[in-house]
Parts: structure tokens; C-alpha cells; sequence
């Protein structure tokens, strides 16, 4: 098939069916923002949902709105490229919770006023809900394919485990089924950081005129450090200094790695809502697939009839290959067909948002399959 121009629609879906929640809760006019790309089969038989991790949204292939910058896995998905938009229909959605457009804190409660911290606590499983709902109706009943990498990996592999008939293919990259206790620690450090800044205002900062900028900004810089590797830190940075000659003997940031870290700060309260970092790194921490199968974790596969390919990254330290190996172990044990790969990558955890053409490679070739 000929190559042709993204085809890309930002829409909303508002769900017409209160939202029940893992918490018992439920969430009434819950709206899901998200985008596609490329063309709905007549079968509808080619349909891939695209899961973001923390920090991403549905701008998967198209520019982002408020930094202009491409989408986050504009080399991944477009015409020819691994996620071939020539080939496959594409959705990716903002998650629940969110703050790009789907139902999160800064949308409105039922009195006008934003949610803040009255918004449930919500879970991975809910967010997958949300999905679900969009999928049914988009008309879609069963997906070519899922994919995702981190937190999005883990939305897929909760699809599987909790809608075993929808998804045909299961793509996990860098992610785990169950958040280990380092994990659940930096995200509580980066949670502190948040609710310690003054201007948090116990969540309520929604037209105060001011916002927990600092708090987001350390909580993205803790987390930042954990995306990456020491390696690519080294070569990327190493000692040297930043626009001087000398160090200052104050606390400037003399170091380059120093005027990084508080760039990324910056730029992502910029973009981002400091409350809907506490409550999608919150589902994130309770994330445990094994949790309501005993412990064990290849009973939560054992209905699924998809074929799985589990990703890591050999300078992954935030999850690491050993997430992977147990992971393809259960599903192994659930006699789900699954393919393994660690690939070797410098960049840490954020290896599969980067240029690494070994994992182009194997998103082509299982979603080929």
C-alpha cells in the first residue's frame, strides 16, 4: 500500500454510563480525550491502541498542543514506520485522571468547580476501564494489537489479564505486573515533593492564580533520574560545568546534569497538573496483577488468548530485565504464547521512547506476526 499523510482526529467521548471504580466509587459524565490515526478496516480488524506512560497523552504521533514539540512516539507511529498507519488504525487516549483532556482533578465536579483532591483515587485496571468504554464506542470489539512501554505496558497486560477476549496481540515494553517497593518509593518521594510545596494548597490551587510548580518541578526531577542511566548520564554530562569556568561555591547550577534536571523541572509543570501527577503515579504504586489471584501472578493470565511480547532494556535499572523474565515466566506458566527479548540500550528506562533500531525491529516484526 502506497505511503499517504497521517490521518489524525482529536476527539472526546463522553461516557454516557457512570464509571465504576476499583475503589467502589463511581464517576458520573466521565469524558475520555484521544486520537487516532489512519484507517478503520471494514472488518475492523485492524485496530491498535497505542497506552501512554506517566507523563505522556493521546498526542502519540501529532505535535503536542501547548509545547509544540512531536508526539512522543512520532518515530514509532506514522505510514512505513513500525506502527504502520498505513496498515493499522491507531487510538491512543488520555488516561482517567489525566490533564489533557479526559476526566481527571482539574475537570469539573458536578457543583463547576474543580475536582481537586475530591477525585477518587483511581487504579491502572480503572483507567483500562475507561478504555474499554472508548473501544466499545468506537465499535471496536477486538484489537489487532495492544502496545505500550512503562506505565503504558502495564495497561496493556491489565487488559489482558481483565478483558481476555479484546486484545489479539499484547506488546509490553520496559514494564512490570507488579510495581516493586524501589518503585512505589521514588513515586512517594515525588508525591511529598508536591503536597510539601505551599502553593499545593491541599489540591485546591484551581484558579488561585497559583500552582505546585516548584513541588512538580523536584517530583520530575527524582523521577527524570530514574528514566535514565548512568552511562548516558556520564557521556551525556559527566563533570562538566555549565557556562562557567570555575565553580561558583554557591548553589547555582554550576553542574550541566544540575541545569537538566531543573530544565525538565520546569518545563514539565509547564505542561502538566501537579494533582494528576499524585493520582496517576498513585495507580501506579497500587499496580499488582497478582494481587487478587493469591500471589500468583500466572492466574491472572490463565483466560487470555493473546500472544504477548515482553520488551526490557539491559541499562533499565527502574525496571529491570528481571521484571521481564518474571513476567514471561507467568505467562509461560499460563501457557500463553509470549517472546522475551532484552535488548542492549544506553539510555535507561526511557530506551524505548529513544532511537534504539533493535526495537523498531521487534514492534514491526510481532505486530507482522
Amino acid at each position: 500500500m502506497a505511503a499517504s499523510p497521517i490521518i489524525t482526529a482529536s476527539e472526546v467521548l463522553d461516557l454516557a454510563e457512570p464509571l465504576l471504580l476499583d475503589s467502589g466509587q463511581s464517576l458520573v459524565g466521565v469524558r475520555i480525550a484521544y486520537e487516532v490515526y489512519g484507517t478503520l478496516s471494514p472488518a475492523r480488524d485492524n485496530a491498535v491502541l497505542i497506552c501512554h506512560a506517566t507523563s505522556g497523552d493521546q498526542h502519540v504521533a501529532s505535535p503536542h498542543p501547548i509545547t509544540g514539540k512531536p508526539g512522543w512516539w512520532d518515530r514509532m507511529v506514522g505510514p512505513t514506520k513500525p506502527i504502520d498507519t498505513d496498515r493499522f488504525y491507531v487510538i491512543c487516549a488520555n488516561v482517567l485522571g489525566g490533564c489533557m483532556g479526559s476526566t481527571g482533578p482539574s475537570s469539573p465536579a458536578a457543583d463547576g468547580q474543580p475536582y481537586a483532591m475530591r477525585f477518587p483515587v483511581i487504579t491502572i485496571r480503572d483507567m483500562v476501564r475507561a478504555q474499554v468504554a472508548l473501544l466499545g464506542a468506537l465499535g471496536i470489539e477486538k484489537l489487532y494489537a495492544v502496545v505500550g512501554g512503562s506505565m503504558g505496558g502495564m495497561q496493556g497486560l491489565s487488559l489482558a489479564a481483565n478483558w481476555p477476549h479484546i486484545a489479539e496481540r499484547v506488546l509490553a515494553i520496559g514494564a512490570t505486573a507488579t510495581m516493586p517497593a524501589q518503585n512505589i518509593a521514588f513515586q512517594e518521594v515525588g508525591r511529598q515533593a508536591i503536597m510539601a510545596d505551599p502553593d499545593w494548597q491541599h489540591g485546591s490551587y484551581y484558579n488561585t492564580g497559583k500552582t505546585p510548580a516548584a513541588g512538580l518541578g523536584v517530583a520530575r526531577m527524582a523521577a527524570h533520574i530514574t528514566y535514565l542511566s548512568e552511562s548516558s548520564l556520564t557521556e551525556k554530562f559527566g563533570r562538566r560545568l555549565q557556562n562557567r569556568d570555575a565553580k561558583t561555591f554557591g548553589f547555582d547550577a554550576d553542574f550541566q546534569i544540575e541545569s537538566y534536571l531543573r530544565h525538565q523541572g520546569l518545563t514539565f509543570s509547564e505542561r502538566f497538573d501537579a494533582n494528576s501527577y499524585l493520582y496517576i503515579t498513585r495507580a501506579m504504586s497500587y499496580f499488582d496483577l497478582a494481587e487478587d489471584h493469591g500471589g500468583r501472578l500466572a492466574e491472572a493470565f490463565a483466560d487470555t488468548k493473546a500472544r504477548f511480547c515482553v520488551v526490557s532494556f539491559d541499562s533499565d535499572w527502574l525496571y529491570p530485565t528481571e521484571l521481564s523474565r518474571t513476567l514471561a515466566h507467568a505467562l509461560n506458566a499460563a501457557g500463553a504464547p509470549v517472546s522475551f527479548v532484552e535488548l542492549s540500550a544506553p539510555f535507561g528506562h526511557d530506551s524505548f521512547l529513544l532511537e534504539v533500531p533493535e526495537l523498531d525491529r521487534v514492534v514491526a516484526g510481532f505486530l507482522g506476526q
